[in-house]
């Protein structure tokens, strides 16, 4: 049986592992996986429906929509549509809500270095 042991932070060096669990740093990782987690979740079962279309409606995907484009075509096209649409979606939402609050953690932890020189 393996003992875990923490080493003592040497002088002049972050403690990481209390700043992972300060308020704010568990704030930033709630924050992320608030968004995350339900987008994630909601693109698999987006993905498994054309999958599973695909497999067993493909009547339904091949009724034509407008000349040789049918509604297959249009569902996947529509994945890439969505993957593009979640990720500049994350990017705005990491700009508003997690990029200041990170900021805030960076310079206190810079400060600490430079203080601690």
């Amino acid at each position: 049986m393996s003992e875990t042991r923490i080493e003592p932070v040497p002088p002049g060096e972050v403690d990481y592992v209390a700043e992972e669990s300060s308020p704010r740093f568990i704030e930033l990782k709630r924050r992320q996986r608030g968004f995350v987690f339900p987008m994630a979740i909601a693109f698999l079962v987006w993905y498994f429906a054309y999958v599973l279309l695909s497999s067993f409606a493909p009547e339904f995907m091949a009724q034509p929509v407008w000349g040789l484009i049918n509604v297959g075509l249009l569902l996947g096209l529509g994945q890439f549509v969505t993957t593009f649409a979640i990720t500049m979606g994350y990017v705005s939402f990491a700009n508003r809500k997690l990029d200041p609050l990170s900021e805030e953690i960076r310079d206190e932890l810079e400060q600490q270095l430079e203080g601690s020189k």
